[in-house]
């Protein structure tokens, strides 16, 4: 996509610096001079308003920013917005990591020409005003991590919107129905981790998310969705329409009642990048058990999950391993946390089934692999049975994995990398290592989590 590629020819040039796995950020010095250089190009100085941590605890004075075209007063401590500004020329306006709780009817009547808006991680928000019904230009809404229980029924009005991120939105329990397929010119979608049900007919969120694909598969400019599934019928439904085989970018799989689960019938998403699942409590095994005969080639298994970077498992008790990983070679993050059976990350039972999917001996795993997050494994014994390259690692977090002794690595492993182990003192004095070499070549990489019991 356009975004991801200035957003990374950026990061390239220096211009911008990764701040943790899912953002970015602009040293204070590289921001100030971009503003300088953008207000000798304008004709006017009075553009672009940004206040963004300045510890404001009020909206700006209105005639401050009634002219500008771009604002930023996000990551401040601003609670109510209260007044009615007119700001004819207004095009962006970011709002997120306030302390927002309310938004009068008012404030968006005359701002006509916004298209973009951002309040995301305003944990205090929790609704719309209707008066949001005003925002006509709107191309994208940011709503993501904000308390917000419905979608008011006045966003029918938006019909430009080609952005709309409902991601954490932990207490979202309903969105009218005809609200999303009213968004005819949508390309980007994102919701998840709902913590509540949807109920009630007219709700897309009820029944597994069967009602929002029934409106989201006629969206013909769709190209990037993210979205919770409920239920083995559900994800199969899903599954059925090629849209959402072909833009799906985020899937959550959530209170999936089946002991086996085949992750080779999400083979062809052919855009996927993270992968969760969330509380399927009756899961004993993720399988790998090929849906159709094919050919073999020397090279055709990357073709599996090869878009695969972020995977996430919760709360799965039974499952004792997760093998099928080794079918996803372009890994960056794995996170595991309170599965209470899991034994193995890789298991080496299954290599032959491995095989059996690929054609051919199985790849060296993790070879991209940046991050390690493990919590709360109690019955954990390996990740690996061998010693890893593991060139690109930055962070191995170890907590409640009391059983696991080994790691694999030796004293070439992440060789030349600024590698961080992080775990309790307690379970670094009981780890094994496969000579004094590779203890002493890990030494300096550990670093003590804080007043945590022993683990």
């Amino acid at each position: 996509m356009q975004g991801d590629y200035i957003v990374n020819s950026l990061l390239s040039a220096c211009l911008l610096e990764r701040d943790g796995e899912y953002f970015v950020k602009m040293h204070d010095v590289i921001r100030d001079m971009t503003l300088w250089i953008i207000r000798e190009f304008e004709v006017t100085e009075n553009n672009f308003f940004v206040k963004a941590g300045a510890q404001l605890c009020e909206e700006p004075d209105v005639k401050a920013w009634e002219r500008v075209k771009r604002m930023s007063v996000m990551k401040n401590n601003i609670k109510v917005l209260k007044e009615t500004p007119k700001c004819p020329n207004l095009r962006t306006l970011f709002l997120g990591q306030n302390e927002l709780k309310v938004i009068s009817n008012g404030f968006f009547q005359f701002i006509p020409h916004l298209t973009v808006l951002d309040l995301s991680r305003n944990f205090g928000l929790r609704a719309l005003p209707k008066g949001i019904s005003e925002l006509i230009s709107l191309e994208c809404l940011d709503l993501s991590a904000t308390f917000i229980e419905e979608l008011p029924i006045e966003l029918k009005s938006l019909t430009k919107l080609k952005m709309l991120d409902l991601s954490y939105m932990h207490n979202l329990s309903r969105i009218p129905r005809q609200l999303i397929s009213n968004f005819v010119k949508l390309q980007i979608f994102r919701i998840g981790r709902l913590r509540n049900g949807g109920y009630g007919v007219d709700n897309v969120l009820s029944w597994g998310m069967e009602k929002l694909m029934e409106e989201l598969k006629g969206l013909q400019h769709l190209n990037i969705l993210s979205i919770p599934i409920k239920g083995m019928s559900s994800l199969g439904r899903f599954l059925s329409f090629n849209l959402f085989r072909c833009c799906t970018q985020a899937l959550e799989l959530s209170d999936f009642g089946v002991k086996v689960f085949n992750v080779l019938c999400l083979e062809n998403m052919e855009h996927l990048e993270t992968l969760e699942f969330l509380n399927c409590g009756s899961m004993k095994e993720i399988k790998m058990e090929k849906l159709h005969p094919c050919v073999f080639s020397s090279t055709n298994y990357t073709s599996r999950f090869h878009t695969l970077s972020t995977v996430r498992i919760f709360e799965c008790n039974k499952l004792r391993d997760m093998t099928w990983l080794i079918l996803a070679p372009n890994l960056s993050y794995i996170g595991i946390f309170g599965c209470k059976k899991m034994e193995e990350i890789l298991s080496e039972r299954k290599l032959d089934e491995v095989t059996g999917v690929i054609g051919i001996s199985y790849p060296k795993p993790f070879l991209k692999l940046e991050t390690l997050h493990l919590f709360r494994l109690p019955k954990l014994k390996s990740i690996y049975w061998n010693a890893l390259p593991f060139p690109r690692m930055k962070l191995i977090h170890i907590f409640g994995c009391r059983g696991l002794k080994k790691l694999p690595l030796n004293s070439d492993s992440a060789k030349g990398n600024l590698l961080t182990i992080e775990g309790s003192k307690h379970w670094w004095t009981r780890v094994e290592w496969e000579n004094e070499a590779t203890q002493y070549a890990f030494l300096p990489s550990f670093k003590p989590l804080a007043s945590f019991k022993p683990a």
